[in-house]
Order: C-alpha cells, then sequence, then structure tokens
C-alpha cells in the first residue's frame, strides 16, 4: 500500500460516512427502532466486516432491503427479539461460508431478486411517504399504497381541521428530494463528491432549524454506549421457536444473495483484486453475529455505499474501515448534531431510495430475455406487496423453476415435407420426455405412409424410456406399411441413453 493510496482512502472514506450517516438512521427508523441502531451496524459494518471482508472495496451496513423484513419481523415478536433473530442470520452466514456455499447464492434468478428490490422499493415508498408527511403508517403494505392519495391531500392541499404539520412535513420532505434530484443535474461535476442525499437532510434540516418549525426531529435519549442491548442467555430460547428461526433464515438468504450480487457489481467498477465469495460470506456472517449480540440491525454489502467509495478513489479496505471510525466518533461524540435532524428529511430520503430500489429500466432488460423473466420479477413483486418478503422470494424462486423446468423440458418439431421425392425429414430439439410425448405421437401420425423418412435428432439433449418407446413401436408400424425410416441410432443412444438400450 502506497502513501498515495493511503490519502485517496482517507478522503474516500470521508464521503462514505457522508452517505452512510443519514442513510444509517433513516433505514433504522423504517425499520422501526432508533436511529441508533443503525449507526451501530454501521460502524461494525466498517470497524469488522471492513477489516475481514473478501470484497475489500465493499461498504457494508444497514440496508433499505431488509427493511421490510425487520420492520415486520418486530411488529410480530418484538424488539427484543431483534438480537438474536441477526445473531442466527450471521451463524447460518458463516456456516454457509465454511461449506464455501458462497457462489451459490449468487445463482438466484435476476428476475427474482430485481423483483425482490422492486417489492421492497414500493413497500419502503409507500410506507416512509406516511412518515413524511407526518403521518403514521398504516398496518400493511397494500394499504400504505392505497392511502397514498389521501396523504398527499392532507400535505398539499389541508382541510380544516387537519393537523398543520402534515402541511409543513411534507414540504420539508419535499425540499429533500427536490435538492437530491437537482444536485445530480444542476450542480458541476467538480462539487458532486458531496453526497447529493447529505446534502439534500442538510438544507432541509438548515431550513427546519432557521425557521423553528414544529415538526418531530431525529431523538438521541440515550448515548452510544446505553443504547446497545446486549444478548442475555435466556434470548438463546428463542432460537426453538421456528418462526424466529425461519425469519433468522429469511434473513441470512435475502442478505448473502444480496450482498454478493452487489460484490459482483463492485467487481464491475475497478480493476483491483477480485471477490473471494466465501471469506465475504463469512465476514458478513461475523458482522451480523456481533450485531445481534449488540441488539442492532442486520447488514448487508450496499451498492450505494460501495459505489461511492470507488467513485471517490477509494483503493484498499482501509476505506471501508475508516468510515465505521467516522460513525463512531461522530454518533459518539456529537449526536446532538444528529438531533437536528427532521425526521421527514429522512423519511424522504428513503422515499427516494425506494424509488431508485422499484428500477424501471430492470424491466426493460428482462424483457430482452423473454416473457417468463417479465413474469418471475411481476410475481415475485406483487406477492411482496400483498403477502411478505420471504413468501414473495419463494413465489418467485417457484415461478422461475418452473419456467426452467417448462424450458428444459420442451420438446420442438419441424417436419419438412420433402418434395420432388426427397426423404421426409423430421428434426427434433430439446428434451423428449413423456410431457411432450402426445406433441410427438400427433406428429408422427401425421406422416403420410410409404415414403422416405430421415430422424434427425442432433439437437435432441435429452430421451426418455416413454418417447423412447414410441420411436420405436413407430418406427415398426411405418415400416411395416412400406415406408423406411432412417437415423443415426448409436448416437441416439450412446449420447443420450449411454448405451443401455440397444435397436430391438
Amino acid at each position: 500500500m502506497t502513501r498515495k493510496d493511503v490519502q485517496r482512502d482517507f478522503l474516500a472514506s470521508v464521503v462514505v460516512f457522508l452517505v452512510a450517516l443519514p442513510l444509517c438512521m433513516g433505514i433504522a427508523i423504517a425499520s422501526g427502532v432508533p436511529p441508533v441502531k443503525g449507526i451501530i451496524t454501521g460502524i461494525v459494518g466498517g470497524l469488522v466486516v471492513g477489516f475481514l471482508a473478501g470484497c475489500p472495496l465493499q461498504i457494508s451496513g444497514p440496508a433499505a432491503g431488509l427493511t421490510v423484513l425487520v420492520f415486520d419481523m418486530i411488529q410480530r415478536f418484538g424488539v427484543d427479539k431483534l438480537g438474536i433473530v441477526v445473531l442466527a442470520a450471521g451463524a447460518i452466514q458463516i456456516l454457509a461460508g465454511f461449506l464455501q456455499l458462497g457462489q451459490w447464492f449468487r445463482a438466484v434468478s435476476p428476475a427474482v431478486i430485481q423483483g425482490m428490490l422492486a417489492g421492497i422499493g414500493v413497500l419502503i415508498l409507500a410506507s416512509q411517504f406516511h412518515i413524511m408527511i407526518g403521518d403514521t403508517p398504516k398496518e400493511s403494505g397494500l394499504e400504505n399504497i392505497l392511502t397514498i392519495p389521501e396523504a398527499m391531500r392532507k400535505g398539499l392541499i389541508p382541510h380544516e381541521g387537519d393537523d398543520p404539520s402534515h402541511w409543513v412535513s411534507a414540504h420539508i420532505g419535499i425540499l429533500t428530494i427536490a435538492v437530491i434530484i437537482l444536485w445530480q443535474f444542476l450542480v458541476p461535476k467538480r462539487f458532486q463528491f458531496i453526497p447529493a442525499p447529505l446534502v439534500g437532510v442538510l438544507v432541509a434540516s438548515g431550513v427546519a432549524y432557521v425557521q423553528n418549525l414544529s415538526i418531530d426531529y431525529i431523538e438521541f435519549q440515550d448515548s452510544l454506549g446505553s443504547s446497545i442491548d446486549f444478548l442475555r442467555m435466556e434470548d438463546f430460547s428463542s432460537l426453538l421457536d421456528p418462526s424466529l428461526l425461519s425469519m433468522a433464515i429469511a434473513i441470512a438468504f435475502i442478505a448473502s444473495a444480496e450482498t454478493l450480487l452487489c460484490a459482483t457489481a463492485v467487481d464491475q467498477m475497478h480493476l483491483g483484486s477480485r471477490t473471494r465469495y466465501n471469506r465475504e460470506m463469512s465476514a458478513q456472517g461475523m458482522g451480523n453475529l456481533l450485531c445481534g449480540f449488540l441488539g442492532a440491525l442486520p447488514m448487508t454489502g450496499v451498492i450505494v455505499r460501495s459505489k461511492a467509495n470507488i467513485q471517490s478513489g477509494g483503493r484498499t479496505r482501509v476505506s471501508a474501515i475508516l468510515h465505521g471510525g467516522w460513525l463512531l466518533l461522530f454518533a459518539g461524540l456529537f449526536p446532538q448534531i444528529l438531533e437536528r435532524v427532521p425526521i421527514a428529511s429522512l423519511a424522504a430520503l428513503l422515499v427516494y431510495t425506494g424509488y431508485t430500489l422499484i428500477n424501471v429500466q430492470a424491466i426493460r432488460t428482462l424483457s430482452m430475455f423473454g416473457r417468463g423473466e417479465v413474469a418471475v420479477y411481476a410475481v415475485t413483486l406483487v406477492t411482496i406487496v400483498t403477502t411478505n418478503l420471504l413468501i414473495g422470494v419463494l413465489a418467485g424462486l417457484g415461478v422461475a423453476l418452473a419456467k426452467l423446468i417448462y424450458s428444459t423440458n420442451t420438446l420442438k418439431v419441424s417436419v419438412d415435407p420433402g418434395m420432388n421425392d426427397k426423404p421426409i425429414s423430421i428434426k427434433f430439439s430439446g428434451a423428449a420426455t413423456f410431457v411432450s410425448l402426445p406433441k410427438m405421437a400427433n406428429i408422427l401420425d401425421d406422416i403420410p405412409l410409404k415414403r422416405n423418412v430421415h430422424l434427425d435428432f442432433d439437437d435432441l439433449r435429452y430421451i426418455d424410456h416413454a418417447c423412447l418407446n414410441l420411436l420405436v413401436s413407430w418406427k415398426r408400424f411405418y415400416e411395416a406399411r412400406n415406408g423406411t425410416v432412417s437415423f443415426d441410432w448409436k448416437t441416439l443412444e450412446n449420447r443420450l441413453l449411454g448405451g443401455k438400450w440397444g435397436q430391438e
């Protein structure tokens, strides 16, 4: 490591810290916990995971992708169960890394991942929209979506009897989003090393402070140290609850998939060392194990912070480690500054984040690979919004698996009638299984009698016993009626059947 690398890493760590700070707090609030718990996760993501990571330039911390799942878990089981669930998820990740399963988590269908992110984005946008206007989110994601028009009315066109804080909070939220967007498009590039989310929150906080607005602000009721909720021995008995254990498995799976997909994206942004996936999996597990012990939020690798790290000149893992140190220093020594941040501004930041997660461009990309990919995406998204994250992901995986089975078991048959006394050519491609047997039988039955027929199996990947028997039976039938059937039986036998069947 050169002196120049250290200087670049130092500057990059400051930028990443400025990006991470508002997101850590906003994600914590959206998850239903105090903002300090999000900062603790960010600290662990820097100081611990940054040191152990298999992807040195990836930045870890609380992620919007887990917000919905964590919020649902807290609503069902209480915040006191958060630590043990996160700890169990971390232990599962460590075990997966030890078993060299890192690469397998990358095998999740991109359509499922994009559908999951879009579903999470919709839920985050809908729930945080209500918080942005100083209101309370509804009990379900679908209800949050359906009541957005009423929330817009409260925030923009208040009626007599409405709480005036809705109007004030809404304008602070709109100001935050407007600054984030304008900063990215209107500010010269030489100033864009300053993160747009930070600028948006700073401007909104400054306006709220100068005008002394009567809205809700971040509260740090205790110091950073006293906000840590260490696990107790009796908490481990909760793991006997199948519901909590399934929640831990869901967090481990989704966090791992998101982290390793992020790591793949990070590898494409630089020319340095490539990700060691199993090491990254184990590092994330150690981070979540510690976060669970401290009662903090779960973590993943986060693409927004990782991209900021690389674009700001990060060269080694030092930038990730230092960003955790800045979070610790700032939250430990200057919490009173954070208490000037309006909750509506952080909610607006997450509304914008939710919108970016939906990523309409991903739909266009998936459509290039066929309607089936779009269907997987749509099923995952809609099921997440109408039920919950775990069921939505499982539904998406189920549709993706069904699509795979269908595509690998599809038989295509083309018939060339062979004019001017040429042989009839029947070309088989794909897979010939009992599912496609009726299709094959109908085509063979329609072949005119007393002709020369050639069967082409060059593009056939597989044939099962049922279809093989049909071919043998049809060949005998056709040749008994003064026709001829030719094909390379040995090639079919050896390539597809391993020589277990001979011509009868």
